[in-house]
């Protein structure tokens, strides 16, 4: 992958230092429920049934939910520090950057 990928990782790393994330589903159900998510990220590898609760609960509280499809759990839990599959972003600001960051680099890998 390229070095913006990367970017992805950091950004998830710094949030999860920042205290700024919510980890695995039990604890994004219930952020999302209090309207304080700004983004659900979900590895490529977690079940499919724990997927569409998610993405349910997700559409219901109108928050924007994305799987990575370039990193499985493993990847994802080395990044922030704790085993995990299902993350939400509870920073505007932080939101912002992942989403920036994971749109460039699926643009470069579709050129």
């Amino acid at each position: 992958m390229t070095t913006l990928t990367d970017k992805v990782l950091s950004l998830l790393g710094f949030a999860a230092k920042a205290g700024k994330l919510s980890y695995g589903f039990d604890s994004v159900k219930n952020t999302l429920l209090q309207n304080k998510s700004k983004l659900v990220l979900i590895a490529n590898d977690v079940s499919p049934k724990s997927k569409k609760e998610v993405l349910f609960y997700s559409d219901k509280s109108k928050t924007q939910c994305m799987v990575l499809d370039e990193y499985n759990m493993e990847t994802v839990s080395h990044a922030i520090g704790r085993r995990c599959g299902i993350i939400s972003v509870n920073d505007a600001s932080f939101s912002q950057g992942l989403l920036s960051a994971i749109n460039v680099g699926r643009n470069l890998n579709d050129k």
